[in-house]
């Protein structure tokens, strides 16, 4: 079966994560700007989620237009990421609401890792299904970046329950290491 479905079912899923989460934001009650002030974990919580959300359907994207086909087992890695990502909306919004308590911040970092598993058996299930020689087996090589995230993420998530700003601070650190564009499969659909 092609990409297509699998990739616009996924666009949609996405698209209702960062609604559900829009949603979660309250407006305050009051016109000052003062009245913005208690509402700043809650609105940092949203923006880092938001973009993980976007780096995460960028990459998901740029992953499908690699491959043209996809079998059961993507299907259901795919789904398993998904499940994954669907609980960010409730980790951010308990993040936020108190105001960076440890444990929500680190139940935050394990949403985070079990993500950036779950992307690594996608791509490793879409590898084995194209092969060692496709092109995205070629543009991803040994996937430094994506290894590289889980192990911050795994370093961060005990160090939120030491001081939680550590953890958070690592988890923002991945976040902008991915912010920079992986033109990895870019490159190679070109070439």
């Amino acid at each position: 079966m092609t990409t297509n479905r699998m990739e616009a079912f996924s666009d949609g899923v996405i698209a209702i994560i960062i609604t559900i989460m829009v949603l979660e934001l309250r407006v305050p009650h009051e016109a000052a700007l003062t009245a913005l002030r208690p509402l700043v974990p809650v609105l940092l919580s949203y923006v880092l989620s938001f973009i993980y959300l976007g780096i995460y359907w960028n990459n998901h994207h740029h992953l499908l237009q690699a491959v043209d086909h996809v079998d059961g087992r993507i299907l259901w890695a795919n789904l398993h990421l998904l499940f994954w990502l669907s609980l960010v909306p409730f980790v951010t919004a308990w993040m936020g609401e108190n105001h960076f308590a440890r444990v929500p911040v680190a139940i935050y970092g394990v949403v985070l890792l079990a993500a950036s598993i779950a992307y690594r058996i996608l791509t490793r299930a879409l590898i084995r299904l194209h092969g060692r020689a496709s092109t995205l087996a070629t543009a991803l090589g040994k996937d430094f970046k994506g290894q590289l995230s889980t192990a911050i993420y795994a370093v961060g998530i005990p160090l939120t329950l030491i001081r939680w700003w550590l953890g958070f601070a690592l988890y923002v650190l991945v976040a902008i290491i991915w912010l920079v564009p992986d033109r990895r499969i870019e490159r190679t659909l070109v070439d």
